[in-house]
Protein backbone atom coordinates (compact mmCIF):
# COMPACT_ATOMS: atom_id res chain seq x y z
CA UNK A 1 0.00 0.00 0.00
CA UNK A 2 2.68 2.18 0.86
CA UNK A 3 4.67 1.87 -2.17
CA UNK A 4 1.23 2.22 -4.35
CA UNK A 5 1.20 5.67 -2.66
CA UNK A 6 4.45 6.80 -3.20
CA UNK A 7 4.42 5.50 -6.91
CA UNK A 8 1.41 7.69 -7.00
CA UNK A 9 2.53 10.37 -5.14
CA UNK A 10 6.07 10.47 -7.11
CA UNK A 11 4.16 10.52 -10.59
CA UNK A 12 2.06 13.60 -9.70
CA UNK A 13 5.53 15.07 -8.46
CA UNK A 14 7.16 14.57 -12.10
CA UNK A 15 3.68 15.74 -13.75
CA UNK A 16 3.94 19.13 -12.04
CA UNK A 17 5.12 21.99 -13.72
CA UNK A 18 5.76 25.48 -12.09
CA UNK A 19 5.27 27.45 -14.64
CA UNK A 20 3.36 26.26 -18.11
CA UNK A 21 5.65 26.27 -21.33
CA UNK A 22 6.12 29.03 -23.66
CA UNK A 23 3.85 27.85 -26.46
CA UNK A 24 0.74 27.85 -24.32
CA UNK A 25 1.98 31.62 -22.74
CA UNK A 26 -0.10 34.59 -24.79
CA UNK A 27 3.04 36.69 -26.40
CA UNK A 28 2.65 40.21 -25.37
CA UNK A 29 5.39 43.00 -26.68
CA UNK A 30 7.24 43.67 -23.22
CA UNK A 31 7.82 39.75 -23.60
CA UNK A 32 9.34 39.41 -26.98
CA UNK A 33 10.94 42.63 -26.78
CA UNK A 34 12.84 41.46 -23.60
CA UNK A 35 13.76 38.33 -25.07
CA UNK A 36 14.83 39.75 -28.45
CA UNK A 37 16.44 42.48 -25.89
CA UNK A 38 18.77 39.02 -24.92
CA UNK A 39 19.01 37.68 -28.26
CA UNK A 40 20.75 40.67 -29.31
CA UNK A 41 22.80 41.49 -26.56
CA UNK A 42 24.28 37.63 -26.89
CA UNK A 43 24.87 38.32 -30.60
CA UNK A 44 26.53 41.59 -30.50
CA UNK A 45 28.84 40.14 -28.07
CA UNK A 46 29.73 37.11 -29.96
CA UNK A 47 30.12 39.48 -33.15
CA UNK A 48 32.37 41.71 -31.26
CA UNK A 49 34.20 38.84 -29.97
CA UNK A 50 34.53 36.70 -33.50
CA UNK A 51 35.37 40.54 -35.44
CA UNK A 52 38.27 40.92 -33.00
CA UNK A 53 39.29 37.02 -32.73
CA UNK A 54 39.04 37.27 -36.83
CA UNK A 55 41.55 40.39 -37.57
CA UNK A 56 43.85 38.45 -34.74
CA UNK A 57 44.37 35.21 -36.88
CA UNK A 58 43.26 35.94 -40.27
CA UNK A 59 46.06 36.92 -42.64
CA UNK A 60 45.86 40.65 -44.36
CA UNK A 61 44.85 44.15 -42.76
CA UNK A 62 41.31 45.67 -43.22
CA UNK A 63 42.15 47.28 -46.03
CA UNK A 64 42.20 44.03 -47.70
CA UNK A 65 39.53 42.33 -46.89
CA UNK A 66 37.14 46.05 -47.66
CA UNK A 67 39.14 45.28 -51.20
CA UNK A 68 38.08 41.91 -51.30
CA UNK A 69 34.49 42.95 -50.29
CA UNK A 70 34.42 45.68 -53.09
CA UNK A 71 36.10 42.94 -56.45
CA UNK A 72 32.62 41.21 -55.37
CA UNK A 73 30.56 43.66 -57.14
CA UNK A 74 27.91 43.59 -55.09
CA UNK A 75 24.82 45.51 -56.03
CA UNK A 76 24.35 48.83 -53.95
CA UNK A 77 20.29 47.46 -52.57
CA UNK A 78 22.37 43.90 -51.51
CA UNK A 79 24.93 45.98 -49.67
CA UNK A 80 22.48 48.19 -48.22
CA UNK A 81 20.76 45.75 -47.00
CA UNK A 82 23.45 44.05 -45.37
CA UNK A 83 24.58 47.08 -43.52
CA UNK A 84 21.09 47.30 -42.47
CA UNK A 85 20.95 44.17 -41.06
CA UNK A 86 24.78 44.59 -39.17
CA UNK A 87 23.43 47.90 -37.81
CA UNK A 88 19.62 46.84 -36.69
CA UNK A 89 20.52 44.90 -33.36
CA UNK A 90 23.13 47.44 -32.50
CA UNK A 91 20.77 50.01 -32.72
CA UNK A 92 17.67 47.87 -31.20
CA UNK A 93 19.83 46.64 -28.11
CA UNK A 94 20.61 50.33 -27.36
CA UNK A 95 17.78 52.18 -27.50
CA UNK A 96 15.77 49.20 -25.73
CA UNK A 97 19.17 49.62 -23.48
CA UNK A 98 17.87 53.41 -22.72
CA UNK A 99 14.29 52.42 -22.07
CA UNK A 100 15.60 49.72 -19.88
CA UNK A 101 17.24 52.79 -17.86
CA UNK A 102 14.11 54.66 -17.89
CA UNK A 103 12.65 52.20 -15.97
CA UNK A 104 15.83 51.36 -13.71
CA UNK A 105 14.67 55.35 -12.48
CA UNK A 106 11.03 54.24 -12.22
CA UNK A 107 9.78 56.00 -15.00
CA UNK A 108 7.09 54.15 -17.66
CA UNK A 109 6.31 51.39 -15.79
CA UNK A 110 2.65 51.37 -16.29
CA UNK A 111 1.26 49.39 -18.64
CA UNK A 112 0.08 51.29 -21.07
CA UNK A 113 3.51 53.31 -20.91
CA UNK A 114 5.50 49.54 -21.65
CA UNK A 115 3.60 49.13 -24.62
CA UNK A 116 4.16 53.15 -26.02
CA UNK A 117 7.69 53.19 -25.53
CA UNK A 118 8.02 49.55 -27.03
CA UNK A 119 6.65 50.68 -30.15
CA UNK A 120 8.72 54.15 -29.66
CA UNK A 121 11.53 51.82 -29.45
CA UNK A 122 10.92 49.60 -32.38
CA UNK A 123 9.99 52.71 -34.67
CA UNK A 124 13.33 54.37 -33.37
CA UNK A 125 15.79 50.81 -34.59
CA UNK A 126 14.06 50.91 -37.67
CA UNK A 127 14.95 54.81 -38.80
CA UNK A 128 18.01 54.75 -37.33
CA UNK A 129 18.92 51.53 -38.40
CA UNK A 130 17.95 52.68 -42.00
CA UNK A 131 19.56 56.39 -41.79
CA UNK A 132 22.89 54.48 -40.58
CA UNK A 133 22.68 52.22 -43.03
CA UNK A 134 22.10 54.90 -45.83
CA UNK A 135 25.58 56.59 -45.07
Amino acid sequence: MATLLLRRVGHHCLRAHLSPPLYIRNWSLPMAMSICHRGTGVALSAGVSLFGLSALLLPGNFESHLELVKSLCLGPALIHTAKFALVFPLMYHTWNGIRHLMWDLGKGLKIPQLYQSGVAVLVLTVLSSAGLAAL
